[in-house]
């Protein structure tokens, strides 16, 4: 009993090793310019370490390998064509809501400014420029509490021997000889002729220097009748504060002061003192009734 168990024992052991399978490794360098080079390699690997190649079927297994591996890239390439146009289209839709972002702003803007103009219209008042003046269609003018500066587009070449200028006290009159006037009306607010003059610039435009005669108010317009802007959007340069006497400064700010407090829909200076004023006075005199008292 004990020699036949010894004996099937060792067939076993022949038979199991004699059936697991044997890796045997393949080493070979792949040059993309020459496919064919490595696939000899391979099939040269298969006639020496296998018999796959000796199979009626090898031919058709290879054939089908080949097939299944064309149609995996074939595959692969789809997906990708199909990506990369989803990703087109997602670009393309992007730049689309993006353009009609633009659109939308553009147009608000728009709305936003015809309805300021029609605003503009309906008060008979404009905005001011940067140079709290007004840009009009054959001047623009620009102010300072001291000054106004106008400037009136010529023909280029314009010499001073064809302007006709003339500027006084409460008038101003400004063209080129032989022409209509360009502006011709009474002043906004009177002038100091004597500090005022009149010059050349660039030979295509006349610039004018008005010095005002009241310097702690700001024109709604160069002449009466023209279109005026609204003074309580004017904004003066703080930087030239400092370059006033003490005096005139305080004054300056008062009037900005004011100026916010009215556009914010506050009392200004002079109606927080009266109120201050009463305040103090119906503390001094408790016993008056002050249920009806109106600020003047």
């Amino acid at each position: 009993m004990a020699i036949i168990s010894d004996f099937q024992e060792e067939v076993d052991s022949k038979k199991t090793s004699s059936s697991s399978p044997t890796t045997v490794p393949f080493s070979a360098a792949f040059n993309p310019s020459s496919p064919l080079g490595f696939l000899k390699n391979v099939f040269d690997f298969l006639a020496d370490e296998s018999d796959f190649l000796e199979k009626d079927t090898a031919a058709a297994e290879i054939e089908a390998a080949v097939r299944a591996a064309k149609e995996k890239r074939s595959r692969k390439k789809k997906a990708e064509a199909a990506a990369q146009e989803r990703r087109r289209k997602a670009e393309k839709a992007a730049i689309e809501v993006e353009r009609e972002e633009e659109k939308k702003v553009v147009n608000e803007e728009k709305e936003e400014a015809m309805e300021v103009e029609k605003l503009e219209e309906k008060s008979g008042v404009r905005a001011p420029n940067r140079g709290n003046g007004l840009d009009l269609e054959k001047y623009s003018w620009t102010q300072s509490l001291q000054e106004v500066t106008v400037n009136v587009p010529v023909p280029t070449g314009t010499k001073a021997t064809f302007v006709v200028c003339d500027i006084k006290k409460n008038h101003l009159k400004v063209g080129l000889k032989g022409l209509p006037p360009i502006i011709d009306g009474e002043l906004y607010q009177p002038i100091k002729p004597d500090d005022c003059y009149w010059s050349i610039e660039d030979q295509n435009a006349i610039s004018i220097l008005l010095t005002k005669h009241n310097q702690m108010e700001w024109w709604k317009a160069v002449v009466k009748g023209d279109p005026e802007i609204d003074t309580q959007k004017v904004e003066p340069e703080s930087s030239k504060l400092s370059d006033l006497d003490p005096e005139t400064r305080q004054t300056v700010e008062k009037m900005m002061f004011d100026q916010r407090q009215k556009t914010m829909g506050l009392p200004t200076s002079d109606e927080m003192q009266k109120q201050e004023i009463l305040k103090k006075f119906m503390a001094e005199h408790p016993e008056m009734d002050f249920s009806r008292a109106k600020m003047a």
